[in-house]
């Protein structure tokens, strides 16, 4: 699936299984697409190799917490149901244009 920012096309990864969830963008020394981690309200950035932006969505894909380029050993858990809540990493600073209440929507190809 794609986001699209900036008027630029970002490919979407999915971790929908316990692997995908489990790698995430660890170990990554560049960054060029997104990953969606559905159903979760936590995620940390330990053993990452580059900053990257994190978006919290609410379970209409409307950005309810936003951090910009964040550094590796931090951990992000938002107060809110982890069933109705997804997380959005995304290569550092490609979120700046985007804003707490925007609805994101993912376009598939």
């Amino acid at each position: 699936m794609y986001l699209i920012i900036n008027n630029k096309e970002l490919r979407i990864r999915n971790a929908n299984t316990f692997l995908k969830r489990l790698i995430g963008l660890l170990g990554e020394k560049e960054i060029l697409s997104g990953m969606l981690f559905p159903h979760t309200n936590s995620v940390h950035t330990f053993f990452m190799k580059t900053n990257i932006d994190i978006l919290a969505l609410d379970e209409h894909n409307e950005v309810i917490m936003k951090w910009e380029d964040v550094p590796k050993n931090k951990i992000f858990c938002v107060k809110n149901s982890a069933k109705k809540t997804s997380i959005l990493e995304l290569p550092s600073n490609t979120s700046k244009q985007i804003k707490i209440g925007d609805q994101l929507t993912f376009i598939r190809k």
